[in-house]
């Protein structure tokens, strides 16, 4: 095991105990509910018997966050010999559910909406479960180490279930006022990189290189491979399932993507400060890498498509290409889920229709 890292004796506690460190933390909480509100906009009650009945986009969820990244995130802390500390981080990290910073992704790389979006919400509902389970297994590792004998799982299963509020008033934004749920959806999802910079600079500004020095170079190294293992796995899982390529994206970029704002939320406010030092640190930097590294699969898929299959790409028509349900192209759905019409501007009916060829 490595050591663990060496940190000011005087930096940390004055930093936690400042004002600054509880300002965070009501900073974090909010980011927190807001995203869980805009979750709750993206859900149509309408729709939700047809995945019910075939429920592939749960199982794929079930399967991608508390199978696939749990085991990444558990095989790179030990290939690394990460300390208990930042094993936990991590694996916490791991563990969380899939983000909503997904479905922006999926509509930039012409992904399958409906999929991204039933994964994201199941996984969310799952994690109730399935995170304190998961976390629980992996932390065996580590079974005498400070950090895991003092592990929240009362905390974490709170903080967990305190998400179910906004995202109750999220569902019932979008079937009482779909106007206001749109807008509420447009801006929770592109704020999400705007807070997740903004914390990352206000706590680097404040504490400068001392706080980030504190954070084992191998740490960084991990938060660069585990997106890039999530997005791989993904990919590989959707093509054992047979998915069409718009979904294989989706499905991908859903299960390197995790909920930074809640695996944050967890550090700051269930784990005594002291003991986690700077690494709650670790959902930021997993945060900025697996936004640029899904940067750089969309900007190759986009090329890709204009240079080799020489297609057009259907959001550049000038039409309006907000992220709601009413405002999504016909190629932009698979087929087997059914289709999305509108009858009037408030209302959105999921009907089947007759399979079309395989989307690229």
């Amino acid at each position: 095991m490595a050591a663990p890292p060496t940190e000011s004796p005087h930096l940390m506690p004055a930093f936690w105990d400042s004002p600054l460190s509880h300002g965070i933390n009501v900073f974090v909480g909010l980011v927190l509910c807001f995203t869980m509100l805009g979750l709750g906009c993206t859900v149509e009650v309408s729709q939700l018997g047809e995945h019910i009945r075939r429920p592939i986009g749960v199982l794929l969820a079930l399967v991608c966050q508390f199978v696939i990244m749990p085991l990444v995130a558990f095989l790179l802390a030990l290939a690394f010999s990460l300390n208990d500390v930042a094993a936990m981080a991590v694996l916490l990290c791991g563990c969380c559910p899939g983000g909503n910073l997904s479905n922006i992704m999926s509509l930039l790389v012409h992904g399958e909406m409906n999929l991204s979006i039933i994964m994201t919400i199941s996984s969310t509902l799952l994690a109730l479960v399935l995170m304190p389970l998961c976390l629980w297994i992996y932390s065996r590792a580590w079974i005498n180490t400070p950090v895991v004998n003092l592990m929240p799982f009362g905390a974490i299963i709170l903080t967990l279930c305190s998400t179910l509020i906004p995202i109750g008033l999220g569902v019932m934004l979008r079937y009482r006022y779909t106007r206001v749920a749109d807008i509420v959806l447009k801006a929770s999802l592109w704020s999400l990189l705007v807070t997740l910079v903004m914390l990352f600079i206000l706590t680097g500004a404040m504490l400068g290189p001392e706080l980030l020095s504190t954070i084992p170079p191998s740490v960084y190294v991990v938060a660069i491979l585990m997106p890039l293992c999530g997005y791989a796995a993904g990919y590989g899982l959707a093509v054992l399932f047979d998915l069409p390529p718009n979904s294989r994206r989706s499905v991908s970029l859903e299960t390197g993507c995790q909920n930074v704002q809640l695996c944050t939320a967890i550090l700051k406010l269930a784990f005594p400060p002291q003991l986690m030092g700077g690494m709650y640190m670790f959902p930021l930097l997993y945060a900025l890498f697996q936004a640029a590294e899904a940067g750089i699969f969309i900007l190759a898929y986009r090329m890709y498509r204009k240079k080799v299959l020489h297609k057009p790409d259907p959001m550049g028509d000038g039409e309006d290409t907000d992220i709601t349900y009413q405002r999504f192209h016909d190629e932009d759905f698979d087929s087997s889920y059914g289709a999305v019409t509108v009858s009037d501007p408030n209302t959105i009916m999921l009907d089947p229709c007759p399979p079309d060829p395989t989307p690229v």
